[in-house]
């Protein structure tokens, strides 16, 4: 079992590499950009020197080629080029490998392992036969190459580690030299808390340190150093004025000398000397915001408190389910103090109804991501499947920082990844063909996000050649699924591109063509309680647009009764209710249509659905719902309103009725069943098609 520090590694590894490689792709269309440059630097640097301290030596040692090559790019001594950039996505890829639990022992390719370390070998040693032996740093060439726009800084730092720091494997002279390397410097040792010797633990650290760093990297670099261990250690950073005596070379040489004359006697003040030394009062400055992407680094300021904290999915998922079970309760909660019609009661209940919503919306709002970070996953699916097909292909993304439910997030992705090679296999045209249609060689694809009510709606859109609609419906007469004369609207035969074992591919590549993968689309996206809609324009283009709720774990519902029973209906698809008497029933010749202001519109009666057969009241109710682009109703005895729901999953015995998704539990403790209208519509199709044949 990997132990916790371990797994804490991993963990700011990986959100390292992610960021690594979007880091790459941006870089391969702006290669002259500095600070991308020093941003793979410092990500490759971090995970070199940290994947050593807990044990992943063969990762040190694979990075460090690969830093030593990014060392020189940064220095001006070599330039990107896209053979780099392949080369340090493909070493990414391989440290991901590592990475896995297994060590990388299942699916570590050795022989690509040393093509990856060679090649970044030769490439260094075209640019300096000994480019990869020199250090990073040189005392005797104090301003790097390539950063006249950076300035020196100097940086006091207090660095005072947990009593138990060893505990994790962490050595606090590997940090230390690291810091070293970032610049020149001057390190303290503080050991006012070593007691006697007959009391030292020689697994306890009693040592800080105090560190007084010039550099050119600014503080990212600093707090890069201490992104692992941060929660086992207290550190402050602080920017001393740079307008003092310092910068000068052998200025900080004497006050380098000073104080290590001064720390040969007694522990010296640094504020003091500093003052002395420069013979005016020294301006400290609170340390600057950290960067997007890195960890907040403590600042030398009171009532500093800690400004994020990673939790575990499985306590988030935990509270959610404590706060479903609140909301049930209160909802019993109401009812009692509805039918006991006590006001103090009453009250009570208000007051706890009140918390309780807002309990919820907080809890809820815990699990929420911005989809960015899964749109950013694609950029490298798209460069990599482009290249593999010869084609030319641009990936755009739009409303990156749209939120939804971290579960909903999780199992977008494959159907996301299906859809985009769908559009780039089949959609996006040659380069050549492109052109002879007098579009740009360049093909595009749009993935685009935003918030619609309870729903986040998400298009994937691309300016292809769009979808054929005579081949598709040829395809679906002869597969049977529909009459070689049936009437239907282009997002009917649009649709069919979803069924099990469809494709109009003239040829199956190794991506697409086989009839598999929409079909899996569509039952990922219903299994998340959304929709998918086509729309399609020949020689323009198509557009996949999901539409998916903010959360699975508590819902919106309309709650209704058939006879005895209750039924919830996902209120996102809801569009209105109406009335439906004997008399308009028995005008429509069984044909289950009803009028509503002038347009037709067809209805499923779930009585007749779910086998009910006792007496109809002489009033029903319709429910209108919006399914896969069509209205259609749903025939219920009454409408009793909106519910808050908490879903409950099903039993193994009742887990794959169709037309059911879940179940609820009422305030009066019984149960509701949850509907699954997209299915009822389906099955009522299937039935249908049945008979006509």
């Amino acid at each position: 079992m990997i132990d916790v520090h371990r797994q804490a590694f991993i963990e700011e590894a990986t959100e390292l590499l992610s960021e690594l490689e979007s880091t790459l792709l941006e870089l391969e269309s702006v290669p002259d950009n500095q600070d991308l440059i020093a941003k793979v630097f410092r990500a490759l640097h971090t995970i070199k020197g940290s994947s050593g301290m807990f044990g992943y030596d063969e990762i040190t040692m694979f990075t460090h080629d690969i830093e030593s090559v990014y060392d020189q790019i940064r220095k001006g001594s070599i330039r990107i080029t896209k053979e780099i950039i392949d080369l340090t996505l493909a070493a990414r890829d391989q440290i991901s490998i590592m990475l896995s639990p297994s060590g990388g022992a299942d699916g570590i390719d050795e022989n690509l392992t040393r093509q990856i370390i060679q090649s970044f070998r030769n490439i260094a040693s075209i640019s300096s036969p000994s480019a990869s032996k020199q250090p990073a740093y040189h005392k005797e060439d104090r301003k790097p190459e390539n950063l006249d726009d950076k300035k020196e800084k100097i940086y006091r730092i207090i660095f005072n580690p947990a009593r138990d720091i060893f505990l994790s494997g962490t050595n606090p002279l590997l940090l230390l030299n690291e810091l070293q390397s970032l610049g020149e410097s001057i390190i303290l040792t503080r050991r006012d808390d070593v007691p006697a010797a007959e009391n030292i633990n020689p697994e306890k650290c009693y040592l800080s340190w105090e560190i007084i760093l010039k550099s050119y990297g600014g503080i990212d670099p600093i707090k890069d150093v201490f992104i692992f261990v941060e929660d086992q250690c207290a550190i402050t950073v602080d920017e001393i004025d740079n307008e003092g005596k310092l910068f000068r070379n052998e200025d900080f040489e004497d006050f380098r000398k000073l104080i290590y004359e001064i720390a040969a006697v007694k522990y010296p003040d640094i504020q003091t000397i500093l003052t002395g030394f420069e013979n005016s009062p020294v301006q400290i400055k609170v340390s600057q915001q950290p960067g997007k992407g890195h960890k907040k680094v403590k600042e030398n300021t009171e009532g500093d408190s800690v400004s994020s904290l990673r939790v575990s999915a499985e306590k988030l998922d935990e509270l959610v389910n404590l706060v479903g079970e609140l909301v049930t309760v209160q909802a019993r909660l109401s009812q009692l103090a509805l039918s006991n019609n006590d006001p103090n009661i009453t009250s009570v209940s208000e007051e706890v109804e009140r918390i309780t919503w807002s309990l919820r919306d907080s809890a809820l709002n815990i699990r929420m991501l911005p989809i960015g970070t899964t749109f950013s996953k694609f950029k490298r699916l798209v460069r990599d499947l482009s290249k593999e097909l010869g084609k030319e292909v641009e990936l755009t993304t739009e409303g990156a920082e749209t939120e939804l439910d971290k579960t909903v997030i999780e199992k977008l992705n494959d159907p996301l990844i299906h859809i985009i090679r769908n559009s780039i296999d089949h959609g996006i045209e040659s380069p050549a063909e492109r052109e002879s249609a007098n579009k740009k060689r360049t093909g595009k694809i749009e993935l685009s996000a935003s918030q619609s009510g309870g729903n986040v709606m998400i298009k994937i859109s691309d300016d292809g050649k769009g979808m054929d609609k005579n081949a598709i419906r040829e395809k679906a007469v002869k597969m049977g699924l529909i009459t070689e004369h049936a009437e239907l609207s282009d997002n009917e035969i649009y649709s069919f591109i979803f069924a099990a074992g469809f494709s109009t591919a003239k040829k199956v590549t190794n991506v697409s063509g086989r009839g598999v993968g929409m079909d899996v689309v569509r039952r990922a996206i219903e299994a998340l309680r959304g929709t998918v809609e086509v729309s399609s324009t020949p020689g323009a283009g198509t557009i996949i647009t999901l539409k998916l709720p903010l959360t699975l774990a508590i819902i919106d519902g309309l709650l209704v009764k058939i006879a005895d029973d209750h039924y919830i209906l996902p209120l996102t698809t809801v569009e209105e209710c109406i009335e439906l008497t004997k008399k308009e029933s028995e005008s429509s010749h069984g044909r289950q249509l009803v009028n509503i202001r002038g347009r037709i519109v067809p209805y499923i009666d779930l009585r007749n659905s779910f086998g009910i057969n006792n007496n109809r009241p002489e009033i029903e109710q319709i429910v209108i719902a919006h399914i896969n682009g069509n209205r259609i109703g749903f025939a219920v005895d009454n409408v009793l309103g909106q519910h808050q729901t908490v879903l409950k999953s099903l039993g193994k015995l009742y887990k794959n009725i169709n037309g059911i998704s879940g179940a609820t539990i009422l305030g009066d403790g019984t149960v509701a069943l949850i509907l699954d209208l997209a299915k009822i519509v389906e099955g009522e199709e299937i039935k249908e098609r049945a008979n006509v044949c």
